[in-house]
């Protein structure tokens, strides 16, 4: 008994739980982000070409005048402004009467006169009613500067991005991915994320709280075999 006692706490020591928790006192390893979050880092600047005696250089930091600031290459930041605001509302109704009958006159005389005409007739009737109803909704808002990782041949650009909160019992990561317009982009370099094509929003956590959040291995057991 003795044994599988320590064996027990060896096994909680080194779950992944007890690790993010860090019961061993060391300091806690930073999180990197899935590779389909991964900041683009911009491509490498191409070799300069040899001066060509004009006094109009393209390397001495030419940018077009109606380009501005807003992103347009690899590696260039913009920052997604969240409003995500949906709801959902479905309901569902089904009603059933069924009935029938059915009976048999025996002979009153004679010597098949065995049963009375009562004890001859059957009936039955069935009823059904179901009604149903789902409601949804939900909210998310503030901002998160992702990276441009790939340019479209028509301009179009596909952004993704992931940023991480370290709290005092837990991590917050809100992920990001999804294609922008250029056009899309205001004066700032700030998009709305309802112009974000494809959007794949995420927004999770770990540690303490998210924990506590969740059911025990042993109740979502007994939830997946029980038959009620």
């Amino acid at each position: 008994m003795r044994t599988l006692v320590l064996l027990a706490g060896a096994a909680a020591m080194l779950s992944p739980a007890a690790a993010d928790a860090g019961v061993f006192g060391g300091k806690k390893k930073a999180v990197a982000p899935p590779p389909e979050y991964r900041v683009t880092l911009p491509q490498p600047a191409p070799a300069p070409p040899p001066a060509n005696g004009a006094i109009f250089q393209a390397t001495s930091g030419y940018a077009g005048l109606h380009e501005g600031a807003r992103a347009r290459a690899v590696g260039d930041p913009v920052t997604i402004v969240l409003v995500e605001r949906t709801s959902a509302s479905k309901s569902a109704g089904s009603k059933l009467d069924s009935g029938g009958g059915f009976g048999l006159t025996p002979p009153s005389t004679g010597a098949l006169s065995l049963f009375k005409e009562s004890d001859a007739s059957v009936s039955g009737k069935r009823n059904f009613k179901g009604s149903g109803t789902a409601d949804q909704s939900n909210a998310l808002s503030g901002e998160i500067t992702v990276t441009v990782s790939q340019v479209l041949p028509n301009g179009t650009m596909v952004v993704q991005g992931q940023k991480t909160v370290t709290l005092n019992r837990g991590d917050e990561f809100v992920q990001i991915r999804g294609m922008v317009r250029p056009a899309d982009i205001d004066a700032s370099n700030r998009v709305l994320s309802t112009r974000v094509a494809d959007a794949q929003i995420a927004y999770t956590g770990k540690g303490d709280v998210a924990r506590a959040s969740r059911q025990g291995w042993l109740s979502r057991f007994f939830q997946v075999v029980s038959p009620f």
